[in-house]
C-alpha cells in the first residue's frame, strides 16, 4: 500500500472533499487523524469506516481559526498516532458577501480559516516532523476562485494566498525533505456549489464549463490526487498546484 505505516492529519474531514481524502488515505494504508469542527456524527461514522479498514482513527474536535486548537490538534496526533507524515489543510469556508457590503469581520473570518490556519498547521506539523527526523508531505486546498469570484473577494484572496504560501513553504521546508503542494479543485459535487442551485442548474453549469465529461467532479477524484501527493509517487514534486477540474481551467 502506498501509505502503509504513515499518519495523515486531515482538517475539515467530517464531510465532502475532506472526508473523501481521509478515507482514501486509510484505504492507501495510513492511520488518520480526523479533525472536525461540527457534524460530530458524520466524523464518528468516518472514523468507524477507517477502523473497519484496519487503520487507527483519531477524532479531534478543533476550531482551526484558533491557534491554540491547531497546536493541540497536532500535539494529540503526535502523541496518539505519531508525528503526522501527511497534513491535508482542507478546512475552509466561503460565505458569499457582496463587495460593497463586506465588513472587516467577514474578511477576517475567511482569511483566518482559509489561509492563516493552514500556515500555522503547516508550521506545527513541520516542527513535529523535524523533531522526529521524518520527511513529510503537506497538502493545501486552493480553488479555481483564484481567478476571481463574484461575492467572494475575501475567498479569492484567501485561495490565491494559499498558492503563494504553498510555494514559500515548499522552499523553506525542502532542506528538511518536507514537500508542500496544493490541489485546486474544479466544480465538485459537495454542499458548496449546491448553495442556491438546483440539480438541473448544476448539471447545466457542468455541461457548459467542464469539457472532460461535462459533469461535476466527485470528492473521490480530488482524494486520489491527494493520495498521489502524499505518496512517494510524487517524491520529486513540491511547490506545485495540481488543477483537478476536468479541463474547465487550464493555467
Amino acid at each position: 500500500m502506498k501509505l502503509a505505516g504513515k499518519v495523515a492529519l486531515v482538517t475539515g474531514a467530517q464531510q465532502g472533499i475532506g472526508a473523501a481524502i481521509a478515507l482514501a488515505m486509510a484505504e492507501a494504508g495510513a492511520d488518520v487523524a480526523i479533525a472536525y469542527l461540527d457534524k460530530q456524527q458524520e466524523a464518528g461514522a468516518l472514523a468507524h469506516r477507517v477502523r473497519e479498514l484496519g487503520r487507527r482513527a483519531l477524532l479531534i474536535h478543533a476550531d482551526v481559526s484558533r491557534l491554540g486548537d491547531i497546536e493541540e490538534m497536532v500535539n494529540q496526533t503526535d502523541k496518539q498516532l505519531g508525528a503526522p507524515d501527511i497534513l491535508v489543510n482542507n478546512a475552509g469556508v466561503y460565505p458569499r458577501v457582496k463587495l460593497l457590503e463586506m465588513q472587516e469581520a467577514d474578511w477576517d473570518y475567511v482569511l483566518d480559516i482559509n489561509l492563516k490556519a493552514g500556515c500555522f498547521a503547516a508550521i506545527a506539523v513541520a516542527k513535529a516532523l523535524i523533531a522526529a527526523g521524518k520527511p513529510g508531505s503537506l497538502i493545501n486546498l486552493s480553488s479555481q476562485s483564484v481567478r476571481g469570484a463574484v461575492r467572494g473577494v475575501h475567498y479569492s484572496a484567501s485561495k490565491g494566498g494559499v498558492v503563494s504560501m504553498t510555494r514559500a513553504l515548499a522552499l523553506e521546508l525542502a532542506p528538511h525533505n518536507i514537500r508542500v503542494n496544493a490541489i485546486a479543485p474544479g466544480l465538485t459535487d459537495t454542499a458548496q456549489p449546491r448553495y442556491g442551485n438546483s440539480d438541473a442548474e448544476l448539471m447545466e453549469m457542468a455541461r457548459a464549463n467542464i469539457p472532460l465529461g461535462g459533469r461535476l467532479l466527485t470528492p473521490d477524484q480530488i482524494a486520489k490526487t491527494a493520495v498521489f501527493l502524499a505518496s512517494d509517487d510524487s517524491n520529486a514534486t513540491t511547490g506545485q498546484v495540481l488543477h483537478v477540474n476536468g479541463g474547465s481551467y487550464m493555467p
